[in-house]
């Protein structure tokens, strides 16, 4: 039986009606009573008690849904019954908010904000049925609208999620077990494998094109600093002044900015590691020292955008970056990112060890011999 005391204010009690398990809140002054649609049994409490813990949260944010159609339960939700012992009909939409609210105290605003939102978008957007019982006709449209690298990243987060939905007893079983592994990706579509560095020309180029551009030569310097330090750009613009020795002697990377659901965040922390230091040489020392402001504090941003606030790459992606491009001759584009595969290709081509190129960027020596080394040199048949 559902309490009867009144909930205090931004809190959600759980209650019976009609047998059916109903959300009872105040939000602006009004009484809300938001039906579940769930028979009272064990395992639809616990998805009621996910989407109560879902309304307090959003109230808290101030990101409430006053059109309640975020905490509806999906048209397509098929709550077990009896009849229903051995069919899979309830709703990937539903489960999925369910996982995310289960997982969202372990990742990152960025992860959240990203990878989660997206499969979300992908569901309650793109996919044309929700249920799990169409799982096979859900893999197919994957298939045949996604690159086979999305397809698979999909239908591994679907399992993730339906074997955790197993374990919290709300379905019986995952229609999505080791339909991933099916998927086969070819080589030249995994990420790690995208490596198309410039060459010291090209590299020269861009740089000079953003220091003559009347619009973002604001960019030239961190432009330059990814050319020459090969760090990921969340990492760039993260930096503070604070983490540049006093005698320019060496950078620490310590701490990127992401987009989490609030906007962008500098969360302390590297994407493989917690920091690393990186060694300054004249070039890069003399960029440093001409961009110093007189006038700063530990704090200030080494890279902050025009109105003094953190970069957001992606905008500087599709602005700054694709503009100056198109001033370009001969040069193709690639991505912003290249700038880092750019570096690794350069320090390995003029003799850098592979273990120090690993510590100076992030990697383990592992990727750099498997996904780098291999391009860096020329084949060479000696007589004999």
């Amino acid at each position: 039986m559902g309490s009867r005391r009144k909930a205090s204010k931004g809190t959600v009690q759980i209650k019976t009606s009609n047998d059916r398990l109903q959300l009872v809140f105040s939000f602006g002054g009004k009484r809300h009573y938001l039906s579940t649609g769930f028979p009272d049994t064990k395992a639809n409490r616990k998805l009621a008690e996910v989407k109560a813990r879902q309304i307090e949260l959003d109230i808290l944010c101030n990101n409430f849904d006053v059109t309640l159609e975020k905490y509806k339960p999906q048209s397509q939700q098929v709550v077990f019954t009896p009849s229903d012992e051995n069919k899979t009909r309830a709703s990937l939409a539903d489960l999925w908010d369910s996982y995310t609210e289960y997982k969202r105290s372990s990742l990152s605003p960025s992860t959240l904000a990203k990878d989660y939102n997206k499969i979300y978008r992908c569901i309650n957007v793109h996919l044309p049925v929700k249920t799990l019982d169409k799982a096979v006709a859900i893999r197919d449209w994957l298939i045949a609208n996604k690159s086979p690298l999305s397809a698979k990243k999909i239908l591994t987060q679907f399992s993730a999620c339906c074997n955790w939905a197993v374990k919290s007893q709300l379905i019986e079983e995952n229609p999505f077990e080791d339909m991933a592994s099916d998927i086969k990706v070819p080589k030249g579509d995994r990420e790690e494998t995208d490596i198309n560095p410039f060459t010291v020309s090209e590299r020269d180029c861009i740089i000079q094109a953003f220091k003559k551009n009347r619009y973002y030569k604001h960019y030239a310097p961190l432009i330059e600093f990814l050319f020459i330090t090969g760090c990921r750009p969340s990492e760039a613009i993260a930096l503070q002044w604070k983490h540049i020795a006093n005698d320019f002697t060496n950078i620490r990377f310590e701490q990127a900015v992401v987009v989490s659901q609030s906007g962008l965040t500098c969360k302390a922390g590297l994407k493989t590691q917690k920091k690393r230091n990186f060694p300054i040489n004249n070039r890069l020392a003399t960029l440093l020292k001409s961009i110093q402001p007189v006038d700063l504090s530990s704090e200030t941003k080494v890279f902050p955008s025009p109105e003094g606030k953190w970069i957001d790459v992606h905008n500087l992606t599709r602005r700054a970056w694709k503009t100056v491009f198109e001033t370009l001759d001969g040069v193709e584009y690639r991505k912003l990112y290249q700038t880092r595969h750019t570096f690794i290709t350069m320090a390995l081509k003029n003799g850098v060890d592979v273990k120090d190129v690993a510590t100076m960027v992030g990697n383990s020596p592992e990727i750099i011999y498997r996904h780098y080394a291999g391009q860096s040199r020329e084949l060479f048949l000696p007589e004999f």
